[in-house]
């Protein structure tokens, strides 16, 4: 499902008559020198330049040469982590970033709140292997226009790159029925933080002792995640929590 509003641009007459009969510029009109698009539109004569962030190098670069042979379409850069993601877009002045969700050092949808925040006119096109409907929630509130299965063709990812920077939304309609369908994240931000921290089996003082809160404090807010997710302990706690998207 996707939206359809695009960005609406004035239009007007292109010029007027100057005093001596020739045409000019219409008052008001005229365009200081080096004036260019916004950031985040590509020049007219110049092709979408697109961001391929995946870890999996082979994906990527199947990927890269699908989207090569668009035409209007290219490849400026790539990178194989999450914390890279930043660093790249800037260097390559793309218009476009496809962010894979899970990646060393940082998540897809850790990386598009950063770009969201240093780059807010660069368009952000989440993909994932996995239809959890937690993750696209997750990537909306970190700023992605667009959230995609990396199984789609590739023509459907072409087009969702040029639609996301005409303004458009685009969200593969599965994922977002079973969004609807499963509700918000019942886990608060603290809740999160401390089961991504038991995932490895960290006793309650450990996780205390990195989280600087007390083992009681730890305790509760373990047994409220555990109740929210009627999971039988920790270890199932964490498991529902992941097969939904919520941490």
């Amino acid at each position: 499902m996707s939206g359809t509003d695009g960005p609406v641009r004035a239009t007007g007459a292109a010029g007027g008559t100057g005093a001596d009969g020739g045409t000019g510029p219409a008052p008001g009109t005229a365009s200081a020198p080096g004036t260019g698009p916004a950031p985040g539109t590509p020049a007219p004569d110049r092709p979408i330049r697109v961001l391929l962030a995946e870890d999996q190098s082979m994906v990527r670069e199947a990927l890269a040469a699908l989207l090569g042979l668009e035409p209007d379409i290219e490849v400026v850069a790539q990178a194989a982590r999450g914390d890279e993601v930043l660093a790249a877009a800037l260097a390559g002045d793309v218009d476009v970033a496809l962010l894979d969700i899970e990646m060393p050092g940082r998540t897809g949808i850790e990386a598009a709140a950063e770009l969201r925040g240093a780059l807010p006119e660069l368009k952000v096109v989440v993909l994932t292997t996995f239809g959890r409907p937690g993750y696209l929630r997750s990537a909306m509130e970190a700023g992605a226009v667009a959230f995609l299965v990396k199984d789609a063709p590739a023509s459907q990812l072409a087009d969702a790159v040029r639609r996301v920077l005409a303004g458009e939304r685009v969200i593969d309609p599965t994922l977002a029925a079973a969004a609807l369908a499963e509700g918000a994240n019942p886990l608060t931000a603290r809740e999160r933080e401390i089961l991504r921290a038991a995932a490895d089996g960290a006793t309650n003082a450990e996780l205390a002792a990195a989280l600087h809160l007390s083992q009681g404090t730890v305790r509760n807010y373990l047994s409220t995640a555990i109740q929210k997710l009627a999971a039988r302990n920790r270890a199932e706690a964490v498991g529902i929590a992941r097969e939904k998207g919520w941490l």
